[in-house]
């Protein structure tokens, strides 16, 4: 049956055509019984008034206007001649629906004319002799109530399709806008860590201008304190080798900040003092580290800040007057391992898509930018029974 369904919907024009002959048999039938209890023979020309109408049902939905013009054509000719109304005269409420529906606008108000009219103009040219005028007026009324019918059908049917097309269009619009709008996040968020990285990289590159000043002016007068300082020179080179290569996959638009010195950026270390200032704020925080602590790349170590940063800043936002959170770090043998959970009433996920920390970042899009950026994974959605969780796994790659 669905392909069926699915057959007639691509061809139309045959199932009108199938309903055309149809009602082309009926009129056959109607106009030799008509002739026969009359007692009187139809003019010859309803055979042409017959086959013209049945012909506007073939082709209603392929030219709507033209069909229309010929209904209309069709019944003038029907009244100068003096064809008594036929069963095939029903094709002339067909017509006035379709061309509601789908026709152009002069189309669809001028089958509305035709339609009140035309019950009226079939009453004058063939008068039931029985009654009066009154009763004359109310078969023109009642036989005008199903023109009027079928234009009102299709024109709700226009507007019905009209509005859904409209909903899609502006569903489509309001998708392209939220896609670009994520762009241009990314493209944000790319940019901010970009000038992270930078400014680590360029105080690592600092420390090191400092070592090496420091160890060519002992050099003969404490060869221990030169090789030490050489040592430091050689590991934050790599370290800031690795970083460097991270960067190398960003697209950093504008300059550095003026002003901006190069200065150490948060670590992991500093996650204490985040979290008191986060509980005198009112917000209960239970923090615990996990592993053996030891050295961890300076970006890494920022990204773990931030994450643990930002994730406070929505719970501060979106748990509620009694939220409280957790955060536990925990040391893997191969990587460093966050997970921040909340017990509040949270927010709608999408508002820690669009959201960020203190209203400048862009919520997980920017969590994800930055995990990605130290070749991490990062887990985050609501909790069963309430709250939020974000979990994170950062890849440690120790200096060679």
């Amino acid at each position: 049956m669905q392909r069926l369904y699915d057959f007639l919907r691509r061809h139309p024009t045959w199932v009108d055509s199938f309903w055309a002959v149809f009602l082309l048999g009926i009129s056959a039938l109607g106009g030799a019984v008509g002739q026969e209890a009359e007692g009187r023979d139809l003019p010859a020309v309803w055979i042409p008034i017959t086959f013209l109408l049945c012909l506007v049902i073939a082709l209603r939905r392929r030219l709507p206007e033209q069909m229309l013009l010929l209904a209309a054509a069709v019944g003038l000719a029907q009244l100068i001649t003096d064809v008594p109304m036929l069963p095939a005269d029903f094709a002339m409420l067909v017509i006035i629906y379709t061309v509601a529906a789908n026709g152009a606008r002069w189309a669809s108000r001028f089958a509305l004319v035709g339609g009140l009219s035309a019950a009226t103009l079939a009453q004058l040219r063939w008068p039931v002799e029985e009654t009066g005028p009154l009763g004359r007026i109310a078969i023109s009324v009642v036989l005008t109530v199903p023109f009027a019918l079928a234009w009102v059908l299709g024109d709700s049917l226009r507007t019905r399709r009209a509005y859904f097309a409209q909903l899609e269009e502006r569903a489509a619009r309001l998708e392209k806008e939220r896609e670009a709008q994520a762009k241009v996040a990314v493209a944000a968020e790319r940019a901010r860590i970009a000038r992270e990285l930078h400014d680590v990289v360029a105080h690592n590159v600092s420390v090191m201008v400092v070592q090496a000043d420091g160890a060519a002016y002992v050099l003969d007068a404490a060869p221990d304190q030169a090789k030490k300082a050489l040592e430091t020179i050689s590991s934050t080179g790599r370290q800031a080798l690795a970083e460097m290569r991270r960067l190398l996959g960003v697209l950093r638009t504008g300059e550095h900040e003026e002003g901006g010195e190069y200065v150490p950026q948060p670590d992991v270390e500093q996650l204490d003092e985040l979290i008191e200032q986060c509980r005198a704020s009112g917000l209960p925080v239970d923090f615990a580290v996990e592993g053996t602590p030891r050295p961890l790349p300076t970006g890494v170590e920022l990204t773990a800040y931030r994450i643990v940063q930002e994730a406070l800043t929505n719970t501060r936002k979106h748990g509620g007057p009694n939220a409280g959170a957790s955060v536990r770090l925990v040391y893997f043998d191969d990587g460093l391992g966050l997970l921040v959970e909340d017990d509040g009433k949270g927010a709608p996920h999408e508002l820690y898509e669009e959201g960020g920390l203190d209203g400048q970042g862009h919520g997980l899009i920017g969590m994800r930018e930055r995990v990605g950026m130290v070749g991490g994974t990062l887990d985050a959605g609501p909790r069963p029974g309430g709250g939020f969780r974000i979990s994170a796994l950062l890849p440690l790659k120790p200096a060679h």
